[in-house]
């Protein structure tokens, strides 16, 4: 589940995938505050080409997270041959979690920290961030209502809230996830919801 890392930039690729990627690489590792000049430079690309290719450096991590969610969310589903129960699909995500977690370059969910550094909610990469964590939110809640949960609404946002809380603390450096600390976590709370 690597999540800060680009598809590898070639000198072929076009000025606005080699924006994209150097922005999806920054982005994640220094965070939203990186300058439109350590973007262009890290592309290789200049600033005349990226306010041609995009209306501002919003729009470069706008489209960047977007273009990224499709593999994002195909790392947390379950292979089709491994489908299993939905309370395996569930835990399935969080096993992904603490694997990715043990990355040298892990930072948390990019989401979350885009949602967590950009305070306007109208910000366009705050909204699909916001969007992201709403469909893993609706993911989660779709598991809980097949896995017959009491409460699939509550439930899947408490599994939200030990997923953004653990992706957070383990990318911040102060928690281990190989424990299976987020897993144990999410499976007591399938157990509570009579998820079995």
């Amino acid at each position: 589940m690597t999540t800060d890392k680009a598809p590898a930039t070639t000198d072929k690729a076009s000025p606005r995938d080699r924006l994209l990627d150097a922005a999806g690489a920054l982005f994640y590792r220094e965070g939203v505050s990186v300058g439109v000049e350590a973007l262009c430079r890290e592309a290789g690309v200049s600033k005349r080409s990226m306010y041609q290719l995009f209306g501002g450096k919003d729009e470069v991590l706008a489209a960047s997270l977007e273009r990224r969610l499709p593999g994002y969310e195909q790392r947390l589903r379950p292979p089709a041959e491994e489908a299993g129960t939905p309370r395996e699909r569930i835990l399935y995500v969080f096993g992904r979690l603490a694997e990715a977690s043990a990355e040298p370059d892990y930072h948390g969910c990019p989401y979350l920290a885009a949602l967590v550094e950009l305070k306007d909610p109208g910000h366009p990469a705050g909204q699909v961030a916001r969007s992201a964590k709403e469909r893993l939110l609706a993911a989660f809640r779709a598991e809980a209502e097949r896995g017959g949960a009491r409460d699939a609404g509550l439930l899947a946002r408490q599994l939200v809230l030990v997923f953004d809380g653990a992706s957070a603390r383990a990318g911040a450096g102060v928690e281990n996830l190989q424990d299976g600390l987020a897993t144990v976590t999410a499976a007591a709370l399938l157990d509570a919801a009579g998820v079995g």
